[in-house]
C-alpha cells in the first residue's frame, strides 16, 4: 500500500476528506504536518487517529531541523498539501519530485500566487466579475501555483455569488474531485 502525507494549516476539512476515503483502503496516511499550532486539522487528526506533527517556521526553514529526517523517515510516496500556506522550498522539492501534489480554488492560472488563498482568491474572482471560477489540482514546484496542471474543474458562478457562497460550491468541487486525482496519481508512482 503506497504511504502519503499530507501538510495543512487549516481546518483540514480536506485532510479529513481523503484520510475517511482511502486511509488504510487505498493509501496509508502515515503522518499529517501542520505549521499552525491553532488548525482545525489537529483535533481532526486526534478524532481520526492519525499522527499530527506539529511544526514552526524555525524548523520550515532550518535544513538540518529534525523536521526533515522526520518527513524522510516517513517513506511516503507522495505529498499532499490541503490547505498548507507556506511555500514549499527546495528541500521538500527534492525529497520529492513531481510527487507533491496542490489544490487551488480556482481555474489557473488565473488567482494564482502568493496571498491568493481562501475568500482573497472568490474575493478577486467576484471583483473581477468572473462567469466560472473551479479547481485546479496541480503538482508543486519552486514557485507558487505554477506546477504542472493534473486536473481542474469549471462551474458558472451564479449571480450575486459573495466569496463565502462562491467557496461553499469550491469546496464541493475540492471533496468530490481532490481524492479521486490523488488516487489517480499515486496509482501511477512506481
Amino acid at each position: 500500500m503506497k504511504k502519503v502525507i499530507i501538510f495543512a494549516s487549516g481546518s483540514g476539512s480536506n485532510a479529513e476528506n481523503i484520510i475517511q476515503k482511502y486511509h488504510k483502503k487505498e493509501m496509508d496516511v502515515v503522518r499529517v504536518f501542520c505549521n499552525n499550532p491553532n488548525a482545525g486539522i489537529i483535533e481532526r487528526c486526534a478524532r481520526l487517529q492519525i499522527d499530527c506533527r506539529i511544526f514552526n517556521k524555525s524548523e520550515w526553514n532550518n535544513l538540518a531541523s529534525d523536521l526533515y529526517a522526520e518527513i524522510k523517515n516517513t517513506e511516503a510516496n507522495l505529498v499532499i498539501l490541503a490547505g498548507f500556506l507556506w511555500k514549499v522550498n527546495s528541500i521538500l522539492l527534492e525529497l520529492f519530485p513531481e510527487r507533491i501534489i496542490n489544490i487551488h480554488p480556482s481555474l489557473l492560472p488565473k488567482y494564482g500566487g502568493k496571498g491568493m488563498y481562501g475568500n482573497h482568491v472568490h474575493q478577486a474572482v467576484i471583483e473581477n466579475s468572473e462567469k466560472e471560477s473551479g479547481i485546479t489540482i496541480h503538482l508543486v514546484n519552486s514557485e507558487y501555483d505554477k506546477g504542472a496542471i493534473l486536473f481542474q474543474k469549471a462551474i458558472p458562478i451564479p449571480q450575486n455569488s459573495t466569496p463565502e457562497s462562491l467557496a461553499s460550491l469550491i469546496h464541493e468541487l475540492e471533496y468530490e474531485y481532490f481524492p479521486k486525482v490523488i488516487l489517480e496519481y499515486i496509482n501511477q508512482i512506481q
